[in-house]
């Protein structure tokens, strides 16, 4: 499930919306292990455009 989820989230993030949409759908289906390793890929593949977004749906508070 987290290779098709990354997989879903690189075909998607062209778009913000569904973007979040699918990694709040990602979060919710996968185990807490994998979970771990999506949110550092995450973060590592598409922080420079979603770091915020990143930020509140992995929890983490937002400056400004």
């Amino acid at each position: 499930m987290l290779e098709y989820a990354k997989t879903i989230l690189l075909k998607v993030s062209f778009d913000k919306i569904l973007f979040e949409k699918e990694l709040r759908k990602a979060l919710r289906n996968l185990v807490p292990a994998d979970l771990l390793e999506l949110k550092a890929w995450c973060y590592q593949q598409f922080s420079r455009i979603y770091h915020r977004l990143l930020n509140r749906v992995f929890g983490k508070p937002t400056l400004g």
